[in-house]
């Protein structure tokens, strides 16, 4: 899959910054894709990331966690600051134009599709791929996580890469 991912992306962040893959050289970008009206698999895994963050304690400082959204219409810097300040702290919120977000789902194989919503509480609903993903320090991919991978193991694994990189 390493070779297939291309992890480049030009967005804006939830404090209305442009910012790209080389924005955070120096640090680990873990990246997840997802909205902030996901009724399941966002904060299941928002939770489960955040919980592998604090088990790594202050190892987790070379980590900059980022929650790319698949909604654009929706999901404005605002809408994603305010989402992630009160549920989700340690992540920074980016989003763009449609054609940004198309961009940068195709550079990580990301699938999303909106829809309407099954359930008719939403207008639409946005089904996507769940697939976390980690960049090196110099903003390539270095490895990814599925969704069913136990946390424990993506702390085993993200402590291996720090200790590895020193």
């Amino acid at each position: 899959m390493s070779a297939a991912v291309g992890a480049r992306f030009d967005l804006v962040d939830h404090d209305g910054n442009q910012v790209s893959n080389a924005t955070y050289r120096g640090r680990y970008p873990l990246v997840f894709f997802g909205f902030t009206h996901c009724k399941v698999v966002c904060p299941r895994a928002l939770a489960r990331l955040s919980a592998v963050l604090d088990e790594l304690g202050d190892k987790a400082e070379a980590i900059q966690p980022l929650y790319v959204t698949v909604d654009p219409e929706r999901d404005t810097s605002q809408r994603m600051k305010d989402f992630l300040t009160e549920n989700y702290p340690l992540f920074t919120g980016l989003t763009g134009t449609s054609e940004q977000i198309a961009a940068a789902q195709k550079q990580f194989r990301v699938f999303a599709a909106r829809e309407a919503d099954p359930d008719g509480v939403q207008e639409y609903v946005v089904p996507h791929s769940a697939i976390t993903y980690l960049l090196d320090r110099s903003g390539e991919f270095r490895t990814h996580f599925t969704d069913s991978l136990p946390a424990d193991e993506v702390v085993t694994r993200l402590a291996a890469v720090l200790a590895e990189d020193g």
